[in-house]
C-alpha cells in the first residue's frame, strides 16, 4: 500500500519568498510534491493565470464555497479572501504525494487544528530591512500598501511559535534543501524552530520600530 503524503502548510511575511521557494522545491523533487492551489479573490497580478497561482474569484463565488463547505480553510487578508479547496488536496495525499499548502497564519491555524498531523512550517527574512526592499522591489504595492503589509507582519510574528518548524529565507537554495531535509524527517523541526526562534523575536522588535517611524 501507497504510503500516504504529508499536508504540509507554509506561511510567511507578504515580500518573504515563499512563491519562489515553493517553486523551487517543485521543481528540484517534482516527484514528491503536489502544490495545493488556493482560491482568492485580489485581482491577479501581471503575469498570473487562473487556475495556476490562484483561482481568482469573485467576492460572491468565494462566499459560495464558504455556504457549501469546499473549502479546507479560508481567511480574510488586507480585504480579500484566501481559501483551499479541499477536493484536490486530499487525492494528492491518498496517492502518496505530499501538499504544500501556502496560506496565511488564521487558515494554517484552522487547518491544524482540524488535521493535528498537518506539519506547520513559518517562513522568515534574515532581516527586516531584506523584507521592506523585497516588497518594494516587486512595484506592486504603494507606500501605505507596504506598511500595511508591515502591520500584517507584526500580527504574524506574534503567532510564530505556533508553527512547528522556522526557516530562514537567506539563500534561496539553502532554504529549499532544508523545507525538503523537514519535511521527509519532521522530527527536525524542532531543532530549525528553536534555533530561529530568537531571530524572529528581534524581526518583532523591528517591525514595530519601523511601524513607528523610528
Amino acid at each position: 500500500m501507497k504510503k500516504k503524503g504529508l499536508l504540509v502548510i507554509i506561511s510567511g511575511f507578504s515580500g518573504v519568498g515563499k512563491g519562489t521557494v515553493i517553486n523551487s522545491l517543485l521543481n528540484c523533487y517534482a516527484d514528491l510534491y503536489s502544490f495545493s492551489v488556493s482560491a482568492t479573490t485580489r485581482a491577479p497580478r501581471e503575469g498570473e493565470t487562473h487556475g495556476k497561482e490562484y483561482f481568482f474569484l469573485t467576492r460572491e463565488e468565494f462566499e459560495q464555497l464558504i455556504q457549501e463547505k469546499k473549502l479546507i480553510e479560508y481567511a480574510r487578508y488586507v480585504e480579500n479572501y484566501y481559501g483551499t479547496p479541499e477536493e484536490y488536496v486530499f487525492q494528492k495525499l491518498e496517492q502518496g504525494q505530499n501538499v504544500i499548502l501556502d496560506i496565511e497564519y488564521q487558515g494554517a491555524l484552522q487547518v491544524k487544528r482540524k488535521y493535528p498531523e498537518a506539519l506547520l512550517i513559518f517562513l522568515i527574512p534574515p532581516d527586516i530591512a531584506t523584507l521592506r526592499s523585497r516588497l518594494s522591489a516587486r512595484g506592486t504595492e504603494t507606500g501605505e500598501q507596504i506598511q500595511d503589509r508591515m502591520k500584517r507582519a507584526l500580527e504574524e510574528v506574534e503567532v510564530v511559535d505556533q508553527y512547528e518548524c522556522i526557516l530562514v529565507n537567506r539563500d534561496l537554495d539553502a532554504c529549499v534543501q532544508d523545507m525538503h531535509r523537514v519535511i521527509n524527517n519532521p522530527s527536525l523541526a524542532e531543532e530549525y524552530r528553536s534555533s530561529n526562534l530568537a531571530l524572529a523575536g528581534h524581526l518583532k522588535d523591528d517591525i514595530e520600530r519601523m511601524i513607528k517611524g523610528e
